[in-house]
């Protein structure tokens, strides 16, 4: 009897934990669209009535664009992970969104790492989270190399009002100058032996599948980038394309190097965003509007797919 129970208990535990999962994602969801003291659900559909001018098209447009950097997104994660195992599309797709979505209460979505590790034998995990690392460094260098141009151009621009800018650039400096330090640091020069490992791990890689993660991190983020700019037309914003990327490069640069929890994301994007455009102009209203929507289309839409994935979830069968 005792027996039955406990084997009905390691059957019904994965499903729970699947369930809270989904159940916290939505709550996450929740919590920011109706209890945002900066912008209310409510307040946001009032700005898009009021300001914008969105329609089915232009809808159909910010809704393909924001598959298409998920398209993206998957097809890296394939590549990528072709270096352990070869995966279909629809299994790199369960595994991004899955994972997405797993990922929501943790600090800078570190949580994505654990749970896309998951999805594949013991054996093979170590490998599959620096893998990832891999994949999410590239997409980091992609923003940091274009923002960073981004943020020189911006700063020339608008040098007159740029004193926070001057502080948070010497906040960038500082986070160099502390990773620099850092990489000399003793604790380090213990782990030189698993880095070795990780070094030799890099180059059993292709250089035609880095290209490739390269490439698919650059469309990304030119596919997202558009998305924001795209968002500043329908609210009639009219601003010169460069001035507009140069603010845009510069807002997810600067958003990017400030630790947060994922629930925590949009609010710091936010408050990039309006600093940033404010200096062109642009009312508060419009930048958290546009920066919600983006939060919205690109990771609240992609998460509810998510869910559906995490509750199929069930862990790889480990050989006799």
């Amino acid at each position: 009897m005792l027996t039955a129970i406990s084997y009905k208990s390691k059957q019904f535990l994965p499903t729970l934990i699947k369930l809270g999962l989904v159940v916290a994602a939505f709550y996450v969801i929740h919590s920011k669209l109706f209890q945002n003291s900066d912008l209310h659900f409510n307040e946001l559909l009032k700005n898009v009535m009021d300001f914008s001018s969105i329609s089915a098209n232009t809808l159909l447009i910010l809704i393909l664009l924001s598959i298409f950097n998920w398209v993206f997104e998957i097809l890296k994660w394939k590549q990528l992970v072709s270096s352990v195992s070869i995966i279909s599309f629809n299994a790199a797709k369960e595994q991004s969104l899955g994972a997405l979505t797993a990922s929501l209460l943790t600090p800078n979505r570190i949580g994505d790492y654990g749970a896309k590790a998951l999805y594949y034998h013991p054996e093979l995990r170590k490998k599959i989270i620096f893998l990832n690392f891999i994949g999410n460094s590239i997409q980091m260098g992609v923003t940091t190399l274009v923002g960073s141009i981004g943020l020189t151009y911006f700063t020339l621009l608008y040098q007159p009002k740029l004193n926070g800018i001057g502080i948070l650039s010497g906040i960038v400096v500082i986070g160099i100058l502390f990773l620099i330090w850092t990489m000399n640091a003793n604790w380090l020069q213990k782990q030189k032996q698993p880095l070795y490992k990780h070094l030799a791990f890099i180059k059993c890689i292709s250089k035609q599948t880095l290209s490739k993660i390269i490439l698919f991190s650059l469309i990304r983020y030119l596919i997202f980038s558009f998305q924001f700019y795209y968002l500043l037309i329908v609210f009639g914003v009219e601003l010169n394309y460069l001035e507009a990327m140069a603010a845009i490069s510069s807002m997810y640069l600067l958003s990017s190097i400030i630790p947060s929890i994922f629930i925590f994301d949009v609010v710091i994007k936010g408050g990039v965003a309006v600093y940033l455009f404010g200096l062109m102009g642009i009312s508060e209203a419009i930048v958290l509007s546009i920066v919600t929507l983006m939060w919205i289309l690109n990771f609240v839409l992609p998460s509810f797919i998510g869910s559906y994935h995490v509750l199929q979830f069930k862990l790889p069968k480990t050989e006799a």
